[in-house]
């Protein structure tokens, strides 16, 4: 059975405070067993096109019936197919699209990247806006292999 995923914004939206159209809507996909990945500006999840569709079917009706006001609902092939809600690239993949950008413009793997790289990777990706996403420096310190502290000592550096 292909797997296909779900990226959705439910309105309104406020930042901490999800409400009750929120909290029914993932209800919905928990009832389902699929996990939903909260973002910043979207949410999304991934499962069997039966799951996916009953959920998103079920959290349509939660939302709405709890009080949401608009859905914003996209659904394709996997994540990386979805590409935006709005017109803009989807957030939810920024972070993983400026990496895979770095990595071709050098030509190497993030795990292959020496500590010159990833200072310059560092500096594009915050350029770019990269650390403004939440999460964005741990992501980053992961994807490279190195702490926290490292990414906030290359950002300190550029800023400096």
């Amino acid at each position: 059975m292909p797997t296909i995923a779900a990226e959705f914004l439910i309105e309104p939206f406020t930042e901490g405070q999800p409400g009750p159209h929120v909290e029914a809507a993932l209800a919905a996909f928990a009832e389902a067993d699929l996990e939903v990945e909260l973002g910043p500006f979207s949410s999304s999840t991934e499962g069997d096109i039966d799951s996916v569709a009953t959920a998103v079917a079920n959290m349509i009706r939660a939302a709405m019936g709890n009080g949401a006001t608009g859905i914003k609902l996209q659904v394709g092939t996997d994540a990386g197919a979805l590409g935006d809600l709005d017109g803009v690239p989807s957030l939810q993949t920024a972070l993983d699209d400026m990496v895979k950008a770095a990595e071709r413009d050098t030509s190497t793997s993030a795990a292959e990247w020496d500590r010159a790289q990833k200072q310059a990777v560092v500096r594009m990706l915050h350029e770019r806006g990269a650390f403004l996403l939440r999460g964005a420096v741990d992501d980053v310190a992961e994807i490279m292999g190195v702490s926290r502290i490292t990414i906030y000592n290359y950002l300190n550096a550029i800023e400096g």
